[in-house]
């Protein structure tokens, strides 16, 4: 796929699959062209290439469109409804996250406290999203996206801002969810995310695939080193 803004290719030719029951990790510089290619996959037209899902293109669907169809995401900067509580906020992803329709009240709010408890957040459903902390924002973001009932989840660093026991938290919120049988394709920039729990890591340079494999092989690759983490990541990795 490929899509421009004026004469930048913020993607560039970019070839990318993610195979049923995975977790695929994209990673690589500011300005690289990762939250670009999660768009393009929810909604942004191209500028060429296509984007299959289940057999068919949804290259340039309506997001809403590409919510019915099984693919959730969440974003890096959240923004709840805050007049809402924690649970409406979640029953929101459910209501109109369907590929049957718009769902009732009754249903939804089931669906959305079957997500509250996925990652950690039942206990606070009542809450409003005001008194709730950063890292627990993170969580109703995921929460809103798994009530949509997706089969491919994009997140986009979730983990970013967290400190050491936080991050650890996040990655058993992700291991949950992927649990139920969801795809996960993620944007990290903390490592020992990418090597805890994806299965191939992908690297993106000025919207072009630099690297791709499994993550410990990717992370000692020159060309990334040289390109993205730098030589005081490979001299820890290395010692």
């Amino acid at each position: 796929m490929t899509k421009r803004f004026g004469g930048v290719a913020a993607v560039d030719g970019v070839n990318l699959q993610a195979r049923k029951g995975e977790i695929v990790g994209i990673i690589g510089p500011n300005g690289a062209g990762k939250t670009t290619l999660l768009n393009c996959i929810s909604g942004y037209r191209l500028d060429g290439g296509d984007i299959r899902w289940e057999g068919g293109s949804i290259a340039g669907k309506a997001p809403y469109r590409v919510a019915r169809l099984g693919i959730g995401r969440t974003f890096q900067i959240v923004r709840p409804f805050g007049s809402m509580t924690v649970l409406e906020n979640a029953a929101i992803g459910a209501m109109f996250g369907s590929a049957h329709g718009r769902r009732g009240t009754r249903e939804a709010f089931a669906i959305a406290d079957q997500a509250l408890e996925l990652v950690g957040l039942k206990a606070k459903s009542s809450s409003p999203v005001a008194a709730l902390t950063i890292p627990d924002r993170k969580r109703l973001e995921v929460a809103r996206a798994v009530a949509t009932r997706p089969h491919l989840l994009l997140l986009d660093e979730v983990m970013a801002g967290l400190n050491n026991v936080e991050v650890d938290e996040a990655l058993e919120m992700v291991r949950a969810v992927h649990a139920t049988g969801v795809t996960v394709v993620l944007i990290e920039h903390v490592m020992r995310v990418i090597v805890g729990i994806c299965d191939r890591a992908v690297v993106l340079v000025s919207g072009k695939v630099l690297a791709e494999g499994e993550p410990e092989v990717v992370l000692r690759d020159e060309r990334v080193i040289q390109a993205y983490l730098g030589e005081r990541y490979a001299k820890r990795t290395r010692s």
